[in-house]
């Protein structure tokens, strides 16, 4: 391993990333190794780990090589793996214009949930394709303290638990996953998102992320959110022909959601490199048993 482990650090509303490129997939990553560099007091601090590979060198994504030549490995902060992160496909693309890899306008990203369409805007918001939802039927509860709610279940790659609620703060502090039932549901674990009405097709949410704890933004979340929410309100644009939009307020920000008739999704927002510099390997391999 190099003694000197190039990274960056960048957000989407707020939901942060460390960035580690490494085209030829030569740095070992192990799940204590995430767990540690995205570690807030002992390492660099982040929601989760976005490691920049070219999928031909990646035996995940080789078979998506021809379609599409990055492919964002991306982890959680408890270094587990994850299927998809909407903010994180958006600071993975802002990451490939800043190093000259892409140019400002369209592009596909591999991802473990497929490839996803991306376009830049030279210096604006970055908006992301994110495929189509999936609404799995039966009944889904989500409890806190003495609070239960019927949550929507809906899948963007990944599973999310849509509760809506009075207030914000019935949500709890988020730092453990609120119980899900029933258990056989999510057999994988669960996003699980606290939504508020702010107004015409606008709302605002809080989400536990599975693996990271509470977070200012989940881009799958607010993707799921606004399903539930168009469904909950009648508008489904598969049977109007008419593409729907929702405004998605988070803590870090804001997220603008389009469902087209088709069923594809477009989420639209910020994308910012913060700063970048080295990680030390001899430290990392301390910190990794």
């Amino acid at each position: 391993m190099s003694t000197r482990i190039a990274f960056l650090k960048g957000h989407g509303t707020e939901n942060d990333f460390v960035i580690v490129p490494d085209p030829e997939n030569t740095v070992d990553l192990s799940p204590a190794a995430v767990a540690a560099l995205c570690d807030r007091r002992a390492g660099i601090g982040g929601d989760g780990l976005l490691h920049v590979v070219r999928s031909a060198a990646h035996p995940e994504a080789r078979s998506m090589a021809a379609e599409a030549e990055w492919f964002m490995d991306y982890r959680n902060g408890d270094g587990s793996v994850a299927e998809m992160c909407g903010n994180g496909v958006r600071v993975f693309a802002r990451h490939l214009q800043r190093a000259g890899h892409v140019a400002e306008g369209d592009l596909k990203v591999a991802t473990r949930a497929g490839v996803k369409s991306v376009h830049l805007d030279k210096e604006g918001d970055v908006t992301v394709g994110m495929g189509r939802a999936l609404l799995p039927e039966g009944d889904v509860t989500v409890t806190v303290g003495e609070r239960s709610w019927p949550a929507r279940n809906v899948n963007m790659g990944n599973p999310h638990a849509v509760a809506f609620v009075a207030d914000l703060d019935h949500a709890g502090h988020l730092y453990d996953p609120p119980p899900v039932a029933p258990l056989s549901a999510y057999p994988d674990g669960v996003n699980v998102e606290f939504v508020v009405d702010r107004g015409l097709r606008h709302v605002a949410l809080r989400v536990h992320e599975r693996g990271s704890g509470e977070t200012r933004s989940c881009g799958t979340g607010a993707c799921a959110v606004a399903v539930a929410t168009a469904r909950r309100d009648g508008v489904d644009p598969a049977v109007t022909g008419v593409p729907a939009t929702y405004t998605v307020d988070v803590p870090g920000g804001r997220l603008v959601i389009t469902e087209h008739p088709d069923g594809e999704i477009e989420m639209t927002g910020p994308a910012v490199i913060v700063a970048e510099g080295h990680i030390d390997a001899e430290w990392l391999e301390t910190m990794t048993p």
